[in-house]
């Protein structure tokens, strides 16, 4: 049994240890002192700190500055079929216990790192499953990790009808693996026909095309943040910013919203709102409008107000360290602007998907926007990602986005 369980051995630096005993599943290639014995790509090695203490055990990524992503610190793990289906059980129980049971027609099953898959995601909408794989690791499992899954799922009465790949990401190339996307062979099974599913969340329908959404094919993280911004638009008047293909319009408007205008610089954005609208029977509340957020707030000031809830869902204005400043620029113009706008009394929910845009740093920028302009702000709630994205203390990465839901006062 012994042999079975000897793996390739790397040794890292003290301040690598530091990070895997505070919860953080990554050692980078820089970090790596020493290793002993060979892998293949993908593969399996335990990592040691420099005194031989045991870590954890993980996968190599030779192409990677991400050297080694762990999936267990327990040195007596197995990892075999049984281990893997424990760990899908696991995810999967997780979101029936802390979800709805209507909440589970669309949430995500498979977070990443959260869920101690390194590198793996997988949305469920309906009955397709949406999968990104964006570790060497993952995707040498990905045979037995997928069928697996549909098997747990149909066995609790789930029917899923296929599985599709959306890798067309570039962060593969970053571990050697080609991009691109389609449909993912079920052993014995025939391909389906069509990856457009409707889902429904929060009582609203939408059509979600898993094939050329954005991501895999719809945002699920803003599941209850949605819900929140339906139970406060009763009678108000809306402006969604950045409304993609309509959610937060459309909770607003099934919450009893007198009226709102749903606004997206993409006009194929705006034609799924505006067909998400009349699928909901929502046409006669709801109006989209194709334009630049950017170019539409300061002409609105020139106008009578009219709006008393503004909700600003932006699309993350950084994805690393160097742009946080410029992205912080670019968040306060918006806050900035709907603050002004709004009368006294009126609504604020803004939000910020990008981990590099801490929450301090986005709390200060909320804070000098109102300086800015001359408004306090009282603030309602704040809230985070929905449970079927859990963040994982330790793991800065799995703790992304920030929700505010303000009176301007």
């Amino acid at each position: 049994m012994k042999a079975e369980r000897e793996y390739p051995k790397y040794t890292i630096t003290p301040k690598a240890e530091r990070a895997i005993l505070q919860g953080h599943p990554w050692v980078y290639d820089a970090e790596i002192v020493s290793a002993e014995g060979d892998t293949e790509n993908g593969g399996l090695v335990d990592v040691l700190s420099k005194k031989g203490r045991y870590l954890g055990t993980g996968f190599l990524s030779q192409q990677s500055k991400i050297r080694v992503r762990l999936i267990s610190r327990n040195a007596n793990d197995r990892f075999d079929g049984a281990f893997w289906e424990r760990k899908l059980r696991w995810a999967w129980d997780y979101r029936k216990s802390v979800m709805d049971e209507a909440d589970l027609d669309a949430c995500r099953i498979i977070f990443g790192e959260a869920d101690a898959f390194p590198g793996l995601t997988v949305d469920k909408f309906h009955d397709l499953l949406s999968v990104q794989v964006l570790s060497v690791g993952m995707e040498r499992l990905q045979d037995l990790l997928l069928p697996l899954l549909v098997k747990i799922l149909r066995e609790d009465g789930q029917a899923i009808r296929g599985v599709f790949l959306r890798n067309d990401v570039a962060l593969r190339e970053k571990e050697g693996l080609p991009q691109g996307k389609g449909w993912y062979a079920l052993p014995g099974e025939a391909t389906p026909e069509s990856p457009v599913v409707e889902i429904t969340e929060n009582s609203i329908r939408y059509l979600v095309d898993v094939e050329n959404g954005q991501k895999t094919g719809f945002f699920l993280d803003q599941k209850y943040n949605r819900r929140a911004v339906s139970r406060l638009a009763k009678g108000k008047t809306v402006l969604d910013c950045f409304t993609h293909t309509g959610s937060f319009a459309l909770n607003a408007a099934y919450g009893g919203a007198a009226h709102v205008t749903a606004v997206d610089v993409s006009e194929s954005a705006v034609e799924m709102a505006r067909a998400n609208a009349e699928r909901n029977g929502l046409s006669g509340i709801m109006e989209c409008v194709a334009e630049n957020v950017f170019d539409l707030l300061p002409r609105l000031e020139k106008e009578p107000r009219k709006y008393d809830f503004i909700i600003l869902d932006p699309p993350a204005f950084t994805k690393s360290r160097k742009t946080v400043a410029n992205a912080i620029t670019g968040y306060k113009e918006i806050n900035y602007r709907a603050m002004k706008l709004l009368p006294r009394g009126g609504y604020l929910a803004t939000c910020s998907c990008s981990h590099f845009a801490t929450e301090e740093k986005f709390l200060a920028m909320l804070a000098d926007a109102a300086h800015d302009a001359g408004v306090q702000l009282r603030q309602i709630e704040a809230r985070q990602q929905s449970c079927d994205h859990p963040i994982l203390w330790g793991v800065e990465e799995t703790n992304y986005l920030k929700f505010y839901l303000f009176q301007v006062v």
